[in-house]
């Protein structure tokens, strides 16, 4: 049959030889003559048809007469026991709970603000002033009429405890002391609301309302404080996680807009499932050292909600079905040098990551299992083994 082969290769080489004087393609294309080249690539063109047409032949009656070409051809990897890590894949947005708008408690005209945008801030210190319209003035007159009555009752307190006056006069000095203290008390209160300070340590995000504005509880705003340091992602969870998705479980953490991942754990898993959406909520820590992590940014979170440590995974794609719905690999026995019987072989399968899928049944570590070639083998069938994995 090589024989045939070679002899009719050397006649179609002989003949494309000759023609045209015998010239040979160098010839004619150094002679530039367009109409020359034309020719003999047309010619060249039709010896070519010719021969891939000859060759088909030869090669369809090779594998007829050649019990070597009807063997399939595959590749095969042995089965090893590793560490399988699954994630859930899910969005979430970064939350602080010390990012506020701050409304003031007494109604009238902002007369000074202390601070301004980017101003980082403490705890308790003042950021703006509220007229108060006469209440400082009422309570230095309110104060004096106290220390008055805080006088009078001492007096006849002094004089009560000597036996001396009556029961009933004691009595009411006593009372109008303590009601001039309320009163102070309560005037205090009011006049404290018109000085605005800051609810917790951070950094004044926005000044809402100008000096001279006029001002009212519960309407105006006036600034934007947020706090970067006690930083959280919150996420929504389908419910079918709530047995896996708790309290410790590792998360990465993938900032796209900063080109950032880090590495941390689920601080609270919720235990309330949401009728509207199915998902209960999650919230994951995270460390905003630098501060560059801001309030509703977007991440995205690969949750480990299961690991085994001793799993066998396969490409996903080597996996048939039967008619009764049962999944099933092929693998090699009887395996001599590079030929081998293939044997089809039963599965259970679990949890899928990327390309690869967890054989919870019917492999054992060590097996040889068909990759390349997979889809169009049969059980029992003789195999050539190209390579190992």
């Amino acid at each position: 049959m090589k024989h045939i082969y070679i002899t009719l290769i050397s006649t179609i080489i002989l003949t494309s030889c000759g023609g045209e004087g015998k010239k040979s393609v160098e010839d004619i294309l150094a002679s530039s003559n367009l109409e020359l080249i034309r020719k003999k690539k047309s010619e060249l063109d039709t010896q070519h048809i010719a021969l891939s047409s000859k060759i088909k032949q030869l090669e369809a009656e090779i594998k007829k007469l050649d019990p070597q070409e009807k063997i399939p051809l595959i590749t095969v990897f042995t089965t090893k026991k590793t560490v399988f890590t699954h994630y859930v894949e899910l969005q979430g947005n970064v939350k602080t709970k010390q990012n506020i708008v701050i409304f003031p408690e007494y109604s009238g005209m902002l007369t000074n603000v202390y601070v301004k945008e980017g101003q980082k801030v403490s705890k308790g210190q003042i950021l703006a002033q509220i007229d108060d319209g006469g209440l400082g003035q009422q309570l230095s007159q309110l104060k004096i009429q106290t220390a008055l009555a805080k006088t009078t009752f001492e007096r006849q307190d002094r004089l009560w405890k000597q036996k001396i006056g009556s029961e009933i006069h004691y009595l009411q000095t006593k009372a109008t002391y303590e009601a001039q203290k309320q009163a102070v008390n309560q005037l205090e209160q009011q006049v404290g609301k018109t000085i605005v300070r800051a609810p917790f340590s951070g950094t004044i995000d926005d000044v809402i309302t100008e000096r001279g504005s006029i001002v009212a509880p519960g309407q105006s705003q006036l600034f934007r404080i947020v706090n970067l340091k006690d930083m959280y992602i919150e996420t929504d969870v389908p419910e079918r996680y709530i047995s896996n998705v708790i309290s410790g479980k590792d998360v990465v953490v993938d900032f796209l807009f900063l080109n950032e991942k880090i590495n941390t754990k689920i601080r609270q898993a919720g235990n309330f499932i949401n009728p509207a959406n199915r998902t209960f909520k999650a919230e994951i820590g995270i460390d905003n050292k630098n501060q560059t992590i801001k309030p509703n940014l977007t991440a995205k979170l690969k949750i480990n909600d299961y690991t085994n440590t001793n799993a066998i995974l396969i490409p996903q794609n080597i996996i048939s079905e039967n008619a009764e719905g049962q999944q099933y690999i092929y693998t090699i026995t009887n395996k001599v040098d590079n030929k081998a019987t293939v044997k089809r072989i039963i599965i259970k399968t679990g949890k899928t990551q990327g390309d690869n899928i967890e054989i919870l049944s019917g492999l054992e570590n060590g097996l040889e299992v068909i990759q390349e070639g997979a889809r169009s083998v049969k059980d029992g069938q003789e195999v050539k083994i190209l390579s190992v994995g």
